[in-house]
């Protein structure tokens, strides 16, 4: 079972994660995570200019240091930056104090005030020690689109479920470049239908 929204509950059941913010107009909030990646990041980056829509882009320090010139261009065309680890680090099945190593490791170097975990996954004493200086951002409304075994048409099916305020998450990674070239433009398509206006979270 899949489920491209959590349950309301989670905001109170894990009150140190971000699940969704109140806003007063038509305001959402699109994600990207694991990039950058010169075989997707631009294609991304030129779909967002072309709609003059902002998003926040959850890096892995890795990356960013293999890619300098895709991590700046993000930050020069006004897109937010969060911290998804240097190594992208399953906080699940990594040691506590090598977890918080690599956040720590990314921040020494980016520092920022957004942090998103990979994969999802968060253990509880690693979460209160990250939200001592970080805003954990998780989702409103998961994609799926690394999961290619659901469809498209389910994708955007689902997306006519979004609603003011949802963090959207979606992924900028060479293993789904062809799918995200069919599917994001007309996901973002589809949020201009429903009048949508995707800004940054700010920190």
């Amino acid at each position: 079972m899949r489920l491209f929204k959590p349950p309301r509950l989670t905001n109170w059941v894990f009150p140190r994660l971000r699940w969704r913010f109140s806003v007063s107009g038509p305001v959402v909030f699109i994600t990207f995570d694991d990039g950058p990646n010169p075989e997707i990041t631009p294609f991304v980056l030129d779909l967002l200019k072309e709609y003059n829509w902002k998003a926040t882009f959850f890096c892995v320090g890795q990356n960013v240091i293999k890619y300098p010139e895709l991590f700046q261009r993000i930050l020069s065309e006004g897109h937010a930056v969060g911290n998804h680890t240097m190594k992208h680090l399953n906080s699940v099945k990594t040691e506590n104090e090598l977890y918080l190593e690599s956040f720590r490791e990314f921040e020494a170097t980016y520092p920022t005030k957004l942090f998103r975990p990979p994969y999802g996954r968060i253990k509880p004493g690693v979460a209160k020690e990250i939200a001592k200086t970080h805003q954990i951002i998780m989702w409103s409304w998961l994609s799926y689109d690394y999961d290619l075994s659901v469809s498209n048409e389910r994708i955007l099916a689902e997306a006519k479920r979004i609603k003011q305020g949802e963090i959207l998450v979606l992924h900028d990674n060479a293993k789904i470049v062809e799918r995200q070239k069919e599917l994001l433009p007309q996901l973002f398509r589809l949020l201009e239908e429903k009048g949508f206006r995707p800004e940054v979270i700010s920190a």
